[in-house]
């Protein structure tokens, strides 16, 4: 499997990214096996430089989603998670669950007519060693 690292920096030793962010999966080095996604995301952060487990999103991944959003320093068990992103509208439908502003029902209900793209976590130094560097590519805005 081929998984892209959207990045503005060529990243060819994977390493756990440990931030004060809370992040969907928690803990770890976030990849997606949509190539023109990591463009999006390797795009974003120039702009904002500039300015200076297997899941759909179902109960499982929302509750999943929320624990690893509330606090930065949730572990949870797995080497590798892989499920959609919690970005944009997505993102704002799970915090609204978290502030208890939305019942998780609804959020279900309002998340089935959102498009949610893919991300892949390693989360473990275990899990990083199975990464290979291929190639890094240069995108622009």
């Amino acid at each position: 499997m081929i998984v892209y690292h959207g990045s503005t920096e060529v990243v060819d030793s994977p390493r756990i990214i440990r931030t004060d962010k809370c992040r969907d999966f928690g803990i770890g080095f976030y990849t997606t096996d949509i190539k023109e996604q990591a463009i999006r995301w390797a795009q974003r952060k120039l702009l904002v430089a500039k300015r200076y487990y297997s899941a759909d999103a179902d109960y499982d991944w929302l509750d999943f989603v929320c624990a690893c959003r509330s606090d930065n320093k949730y572990q949870h068990e797995y080497d590798i998670v892989t499920g959609k992103i919690a970005d944009d509208n997505v993102g704002m439908t799970v915090s609204y669950v978290i502030d208890k502003i939305m019942r998780r029902e609804d959020a279900i209900e309002r998340l089935r007519f959102e498009e949610i793209n893919n991300q892949i976590c390693f989360c473990t130094e275990e899990a990083l060693r199975y990464l290979k560097y291929v190639k890094s590519e240069k995108v622009s805005l």
